[in-house]
């Protein structure tokens, strides 16, 4: 639940922090999640996990939702060693499918109940749909590099073997010659499902 947590403001006043709270209270339109009940329905996860996991999530998040930049900040937690702000963008609009700026419990969940407990058909579409930067259907190889080098930014400069410069725009070459079954410079869901499902057979 550490990955989506929202800022909250702190005092050492007990009584401040009341104040502060109540108005933020007031003045936050707080996000109420679908019942439960549909949302077990539409994840992988039971009642009893769902519960455990809103609980986490709103304790962390009181407002219910998360926006990009606290996003950002607590994912660089985990990569302090590199400059991980562009990768968590990137991750950002992928967990944030209607697209409105912010990840609620609902976005949270079924890209969690994917990523935990999806088929590797849904896994896959929706790690294409990370890499799929402009959401037009395709992998350009230049949206391709842009991932890779978040990256190679996320991982940080000190890694072993020390990595070299062009060694991102390398993985983007190897990824189109697998990827790209009619060489046209695109890559399209079929052909990355099709090309990963080989690889993991092999």
């Amino acid at each position: 639940m550490k990955l989506l947590p929202c800022s909250a403001a702190k005092t050492t006043s007990p009584v401040t922090q009341n104040t502060v709270e109540d108005e933020m209270e007031m003045a936050t339109v707080r996000h109420r999640p679908e019942a439960l009940e549909l949302l077990e329905t539409q994840s992988k996860f039971t009642k009893k996990e769902l519960q455990i996991l809103y609980r986490g999530f709103k304790n962390e998040c009181p407002s219910g939702v998360v926006n990009e930049e606290t996003f950002k900040e607590i994912y660089s937690q985990f990569f302090p060693q590199g400059d991980s702000t562009t990768y968590a963008h990137f991750l950002f609009n992928a967990f944030d499918t209607d697209h409105n700026g912010s990840v609620s419990f609902e976005d949270f969940v079924m890209g969690l109940s994917i990523l935990l407990r999806g088929t590797v058909q849904e896994k896959l579409k929706w790690a294409f749909n990370l890499y799929d930067i402009n959401k037009d259907g395709y992998i350009t190889k230049e949206e391709m590099l842009d991932i890779m080098k978040a990256i190679y930014d996320m991982m940080g400069k000190c890694t072993y073997p020390v990595l070299k410069e062009d060694a991102p725009r390398q993985h983007v070459e190897t990824f189109f010659q697998k990827m790209d079954k009619n060489k046209d410079g695109v890559v399209t869901i079929d052909e990355f499902i099709e090309s990963c499902q080989k690889v993991s057979t092999q």
